[in-house]
């Protein structure tokens, strides 16, 4: 019972430690590129493309590494593809948190 805590306890270290890893000032320095279609403030300035301010932090993480994997196509996939491919995960958990934590 002891070892079952214990690995609980590491299990959930770990999962919350990638959240708290992300850096949300280096996330807005990449995400400047981003303000072009998505928004200064996150409100897309085109219609047609999503909002980033306050999305779940995991579902960005997930929508951008898709791109880079090029597992997204369609409509201007071809764009954050591009984009994407220029990220590191490091780079992306931060462009994430810093969307996710915008209010």
């Amino acid at each position: 019972m002891k070892n079952m805590v214990i690995s609980a306890v590491l299990a959930a270290g770990l999962m919350s430690g990638s959240a708290l890893a992300a850096d949300i000032e280096a996330g807005k320095a990449k995400a400047a590129i981003c303000a072009a279609c998505h928004g200064a403030d996150g409100i897309a300035v085109i219609p047609g493309y999503p909002n980033l301010k306050g999305q779940n932090e995991q579902y960005l993480v997930t929508s951008i590494k898709a791109y880079k994997n090029k597992e997204r196509s369609g409509g201007l996939a071809a764009v954050m593809q591009a984009q994407a491919s220029m990220l590191s995960d490091e780079d992306i958990a931060n462009v994430a948190a810093y969307y996710a934590n915008m209010k």
